[in-house]
C-alpha cells in the first residue's frame, strides 16, 4: 500500500514526488509519457520566460549561465533531479481507471494496478490541442505542435494565432526562409508576447517581413491553399503548412472519469480546496497547471511549486 501515487512525470509531479521523500512517505510517480513529457515536446528552440530559479524543485539549485534557460537546459535538470534523488518513476505506463476501495484507492494502468491512501493528479494541459473545428484540419499540413523551423523553409507558412508559441513560430520559421502569414483573431499582437519578443514581431509586421490579417480567423484549409475570413470578406492565399497555435487543454474526459468534479461553464476548470489542493474525492488532490482548466495561462511551474508542499503538508497532518 502506498502512501501517495503520483500522476503525472512533469516537473510539478516530480515536485510531489520530492516532497513525498522529503517527508519519509512511499510513493510512485507513473507517467504516460517519457520524463518531464510535455517540456520535451516544446519546440527545440525554446526558451522559457521564468528564470532558472523559478524553475527550481525541491531546493534543488538549476544552474545555468543563461539568463532563461532554454528547453535542452530544463530537459537535463529535471533529468538530473530524478535521478540524483532516485524518484520512483515508471515511464511510458498510462493509468487507465481509479476506483474508491474504503479509505484507498485502486489505480489501474496499462502495466500493472496500485493500491495508495492518497492520489495526486499533475497532469498539465499540452496533450490536447485546441481544434480550430474548420474543413481541412485533418489535413497532414496542419500541424498542433511544432519543434524546429528548417523543416519549413522555403515554404508557404500560415501561422493562427497572437500568443507566445504562435508569435515565435512565426519569427522563426521567416528566419529560415519561409514565406509567413499569420492569422490574428484580434486587433494586435497579444500583450502576453515575451517583451523582447513583442518589438521583432511588430517591426517584421510594419517593414512587411511577415504578413498579417488582424480581425481574422481561418476558413478552411486545402491541399495548396486556406481560406482566410477577414473583415473585408474571404481572402484565398496559396499555402504548405498551417501551424495552427491555437493552444491546449487538459484531458477533462480523464478528469471526469476519475469522479473530479468540473465547472458547468466552458472553463471546466476542476473543483479543489485552494488551501491544500485537495479535490471533491477524499485524499485526491490536483497539482500544477491542470487546476486552471481552460485557463491555462493562470499556472505556470513556477507559481505551482507550492502545490506539491501544500498537498503533502495536508496529507502528513491528517495521517
Amino acid at each position: 500500500m502506498l502512501d501517495i501515487l503520483i500522476i503525472g512525470g512533469g516537473p510539478i509531479g516530480l515536485a510531489c514526488g520530492l516532497s513525498a521523500q522529503k517527508a519519509g512517505l512511499s510513493f510512485v510517480i507513473i507517467e504516460k509519457g517519457c520524463l518531464v513529457n510535455s517540456l520535451y515536446n516544446y519546440p527545440a528552440t525554446m526558451t522559457f520566460f521564468s528564470t532558472s530559479e523559478k524553475l527550481e524543485i525541491g531546493g534543488v539549485p538549476f544552474v545555468t549561465i543563461n539568463k532563461r534557460p532554454n528547453r535542452t537546459e530544463a530537459l537535463e535538470y529535471y533529468r538530473r533531479v530524478a535521478f540524483s534523488h532516485n524518484l520512483p518513476v515508471n515511464l511510458f505506463e498510462e493509468v487507465l481507471s481509479m476506483e474508491r476501495s474504503g479509505r484507498h484507492y485502486t489505480v489501474t494502468t496499462n502495466k500493472a494496478a496500485y493500491q495508495a491512501k492518497h492520489v495526486i493528479v499533475s497532469t498539465g494541459f499540452y496533450d490536447i490541442p485546441v481544434l480550430l473545428d474548420i474543413p481541412g484540419e485533418d489535413l497532414p499540413k496542419v500541424k498542433h505542435y511544432y519543434q524546429d523551423p528548417h523543416y519549413y523553409a522555403m515554404q508557404k507558412v500560415v501561422v493562427v494565432g497572437s500568443s507566445n508559441s504562435a508569435i515565435d513560430v512565426a519569427l522563426e520559421t521567416y528566419r529560415k526562409g519561409a514565406d509567413v502569414t499569420l492569422i490574428v483573431r484580434g486587433d494586435e499582437i497579444s500583450k502576453r508576447v515575451k517583451y523582447w519578443v513583442r518589438p521583432d514581431i511588430i517591426n517584421r509586421i510594419k517593414e512587411g517581413s511577415i504578413k498579417v490579417y488582424f480581425y481574422s480567423s481561418l476558413a478552411a484549409v486545402r491541399e495548396h491553399e486556406v481560406d482566410i475570413q477577414t473583415p473585408d470578406g474571404l481572402v484565398t492565399i496559396s499555402n504548405d503548412f498551417v501551424m495552427a497555435m491555437t493552444g491546449y487543454k487538459p484531458n477533462f474526459k480523464f478528469l471526469h472519469s476519475l469522479g473530479i468534479t468540473l465547472s458547468e461553464d466552458q472553463k471546466f476548470i476542476p473543483h479543489y480546496n485552494p488551501d491544500t489542493m485537495e479535490t471533491n474525492l477524499p485524499g485526491v488532490y490536483l497539482a500544477g497547471v491542470v487546476c486552471g482548466g481552460m485557463d491555462t495561462h493562470l499556472w505556470f511551474i513556477e507559481n505551482s511549486r507550492v502545490h506539491a508542499e501544500m498537498i503533502v503538508g495536508d496529507i502528513v497532518k491528517n495521517a
